[in-house]
């Protein structure tokens, strides 16, 4: 029954007067969600980083990056729903988005949080059979890659020169953890690895994004890290929360 009320991840109230129709996301990793809900004529506009589905990227409306966002485009869509993220998005163009229709927003820093967001967002689009089946599929996911890590310690590079690394509160290190790695980073979000003291990690992530880490970098991490096994790795295994976890 309509018009319901949905609360953000923000814990912002959303109200919806009928089923969202025309609706633009701005976070990748959502609008693989999206077309996982089977919502292929309904999103009319995504970002240029929004990869997956293939056919998506290739036919659907683009509304500029998840940063540099073309509001006037997204106005020219006739939208009813917008779907953001705290961390992807600037809360200028949000503001400004909330002008124009409903903007649910994201904030996953955890594998609850990820469970958390496919509920919601289930809910909205009455999606809940496939929301609840994904949500089982990522459980036994996790569970059959519980020992991965076999307790090595890890420090996870998102970013050369600086030297980002991926620290607690945030998706990577629940993603870690999961795995069963211990982060050696002790402090919130991304901090410069200079400033977290000495490390001495077991094995060493270089991640394929957002800095584009290539085997040219290994050596130079190696000498940082003499004892640490370097691994280049697929940044969107370790950071695309949701379906993209499934298929990489």
């Amino acid at each position: 029954m309509f018009p319901q009320i949905h609360i953000d991840q923000l814990g912002r109230e959303l109200k919806l007067s009928a089923l969202p129709k025309r609706i633009v996301c701005l976070v990748p990793s959502l609008t693989e969600l999206l077309a996982y809900f089977e919502l292929d004529q309904e999103v009319v506009g995504i970002t240029k980083f929004c990869i997956y589905p293939e056919d998506w990227y290739k036919d659907k409306e683009r509304v500029g990056g998840t940063k540099t966002i073309d509001i006037e485009k997204i106005r020219s869509l006739n939208v009813d729903l917008i779907i953001g993220n705290k961390e992807e998005n600037t809360k200028e163009d949000i503001e400004a988005l909330m002008q124009i229709a409903p903007v649910w927003m994201s904030d996953v820093n955890s594998i609850e949080d990820t469970y958390h967001l496919i509920s919601s967002l289930s809910s909205i689009f009455n999606k809940e059979k496939l929301g609840a089946h994904l949500i089982q599929n990522l459980q036994s996911y996790f569970q059959l890659h519980a020992k991965e890590g076999a307790g090595k310690s890890v420090l996870y590079f998102i970013w050369h020169n600086p030297g980002f690394v991926a620290g607690k509160n945030t998706y990577i290190d629940s993603y870690l953890a999961a795995l069963g790695y211990r982060n050696c980073v002790s402090v919130e979000r991304y901090p410069d690895v200079n400033n977290i003291g000495k490390i001495n990690p077991d094995v060493v992530f270089l991640s394929s994004e957002p800095f584009p880490f290539q085997e040219n970098h290994v050596s130079h991490y190696q000498s940082l890290y003499p004892d640490a096994e370097i691994i280049l790795v697929d940044g969107e295994r370790y950071s695309w929360y949701g379906v993209r976890t499934l298929r990489c």
